[in-house]
C-alpha cells in the first residue's frame, strides 16, 4: 500500500503552496465545501504531464460535474513558479497550478518519487469529498489518461452521494390495525 492510500478515509492535510502566478495559495480542504481533485504530476511541460494537464483543462469547459462550484481542480508539481508560469500559459490551463520545490505537499500527502525513483513525484490524483475526506487515491505515471476518468467518476458518485442525502426520508408506512385479521375464526354452525 503506498502512503498516499493509507490517508484514505482520513481529514485530508492543509497546505500553503505558491500558485503559477506566485501568489501564496493555501488549500483548507475542509473549509471549501466541495470536492476536490488534487493531482501531482512529475514534471511541466512533459509529454504526459501536459496531455494530463490538459485534459483537465477540456473536462472543466466540456463536462457538467467539472464545472465551477461543483469541483476544485488543483496540480501540484516540484517546479519552480517560473516554470509553472509558462506552462500554464503556453496549455491555456484554468486552474491552480501549484509549486511544491521543496515537496511539503507531496509529503504531506504521501506521494512518492515516480518510474522507480527517476521521478521527482509519481503521477498521483487525489479525491477529496466536500467533508474534506480523502475518499480514494490514483497512482499511474504512466498512465496519464487514467486521471480524468478517475477523478468523472468520483464525482459522480460523489453527486449521487450528495442527492442520495438531500432527498427526504421515506415515510414511515401507516399501520393498519390488524386484530380483526388475527381474531379466531367465527366458528360456522352445521
Amino acid at each position: 500500500m503506498s502512503k498516499h492510500q493509507s490517508l484514505i478515509g482520513k481529514p485530508a492535510p492543509s497546505i500553503t503552496l505558491l500558485n503559477y502566478d506566485g501568489e501564496s495559495f493555501t488549500l483548507n480542504p475542509a473549509e471549501k465545501a466541495l470536492p476536490i481533485a488534487l493531482f501531482f504530476y512529475p514534471k511541466a511541460g512533459t509529454y504526459g504531464c501536459t496531455k494530463e494537464a490538459c485534459q483537465f483543462r477540456d473536462a472543466i469547459a466540456e463536462k457538467d460535474t467539472f464545472k465551477a462550484g461543483k469541483v476544485e481542480i488543483i496540480g501540484i508539481s516540484p517546479d519552480p513558479v517560473e516554470k509553472q508560469k509558462a506552462f500554464v500559459e503556453k496549455n491555456k490551463l484554468t486552474y491552480p497550478v501549484l509549486s511544491d520545490t521543496k515537496g511539503e505537499a507531496a509529503k504531506a500527502y504521501g506521494v512518492g518519487k515516480g518510474m522507480f525513483g527517476l521521478a521527482d513525484v509519481a503521477r498521483t490524483t487525489i479525491i477529496i469529498d466536500a467533508k474534506g475526506n480523502i475518499r480514494d487515491t490514483v497512482e499511474g505515471t504512466i498512465n496519464y489518461g487514467a486521471h480524468s476518468k478517475f477523478v468523472t467518476k468520483w464525482l459522480d458518485k460523489l453527486e449521487a452521494e450528495q442527492k442520495a442525502a438531500a432527498e427526504p426520508a421515506p415515510a414511515a408506512a401507516v399501520e393498519t390495525p390488524v386484530t380483526e385479521a388475527l381474531a379466531e375464526p367465527a366458528e360456522v354452525a352445521a
